[in-house]
């Protein structure tokens, strides 16, 4: 029989649970399952991406194939100035590129400040499975690839030379929020079996210092994988985003029971109280469980994010945490 001590010790910690859990309408809504599987990437051009990364799917390719196919889509497009071919140079004028990728087993690979290669992707997968490390940077990552069959070209498109060369006349640096909609692409990818697999690869910081290496390389800075819980990709300065080591940090409050819509919003505003002075800073975190729930947080109006279901492939407004 209960009696009134036990019914009151019951209630409390009723009352205790509940508090813990997330309160946002959002992120109840977030609690439905997902339909899987899904491709999900950041920003427009994360549409090409998806695309192709579902059609590997449907051909009965591995996720690791996938997320590999999808964002070479963006590395190949001189349309996007964020990444690979046409991505605006550092402040000398070279291109140079950043990029991983992880499975959920915790495989990974990863290339830094690489050079006069078109799909860096395809040299961190490399690095992956032919050596015994997790990243290859700079001349050693380019001589590598030129070692596995990668040749050389030049990435500088006349576009991106002429944009330079008008930063050139006074050579000073700002932050652009948003980058009219050009960024770093990070996607992810869920099985129907709950595996992950997801891919990060950019051309950084425009005119940023020869050498600079931003969070989208970094295993758990600009992506993190764990088929027991999730994936989160990061875009955005790439600074700040490695000073919370954000990508593992959403994994890992999603570890702790929440959506991946309450785990983005919480690494946002630990990201937003460190840097509190910064008005233009903007970061967006995108995130999904193995169930195929999702969620995605940009700092500031304007991340997007591409998701493709078996319902389509469509672009959403990330909720954005400042007004």
């Amino acid at each position: 029989m209960t009696n009134r001590r036990t019914f009151l010790q019951t209630a409390a910690g009723a009352v205790l649970a509940s508090a813990c859990q997330p309160t946002t309408q959002r992120d109840q809504s977030a609690q439905a399952p997902g339909q899987v599987p899904l491709i999900i990437s950041t920003w427009n051009h994360g549409l090409a991406a998806n695309a192709e990364a579902w059609a590997v799917l449907q051909k009965g390719g591995s996720l690791l194939d996938a997320v590999e196919a999808g964002v070479r889509i963006s590395e190949a497009d001189p349309k996007v100035d964020s990444v690979g071919y046409g991505g605006l140079p550092d402040r000398d004028g070279r291109v140079t590129l950043d990029a991983c990728l992880m499975t959920g087993d915790g495989r990974c690979g990863s290339v830094a400040a690489l050079e006069h290669i078109l799909h860096p992707i395809s040299v961190a997968r490399q690095v992956m499975e032919k050596t015994p490390h997790a990243m290859l940077v700079g001349e050693g990552a380019l001589r590598f690839a030129l070692a596995n069959g990668f040749a050389k070209q030049n990435l500088l498109t006349p576009e991106a030379e002429a944009t330079w060369r008008e930063w050139l006349k006074t050579a000073q640096y700002a932050p652009r929020p948003n980058a009219e909609n050009h960024d770093t692409i990070g996607l992810l990818a869920v099985a129907a079996s709950g595996q992950l697999a997801g891919a990060c690869t950019t051309s950084g910081l425009a005119y940023k210092m020869h050498g600079r290496v931003g969070d989208s390389p970094i295993i758990g800075a600009g992506l993190y994988v764990d088929n027991e819980v999730g994936a989160a990709t990061a875009t955005g300065l790439g600074e700040a985003i490695i000073r919370v080591v954000g990508s593992h940090a959403v994994v890992e409050a999603m570890r702790a029971g929440h959506s991946p819509q309450a785990a983005c919003r919480l690494v946002a505003e630990r990201l937003l109280k460190k840097n509190p002075n910064s008005p233009n800073l903007q970061v967006g975190f995108l995130a999904v469980d193995k169930d195929g729930r999702h969620g995605a947080i940009g700092l500031q109006k304007g991340f997007t994010y591409a998701l493709h279901t078996s319902a389509g492939n469509q672009l959403f407004d990330a909720e954005p945490l400042l007004p």
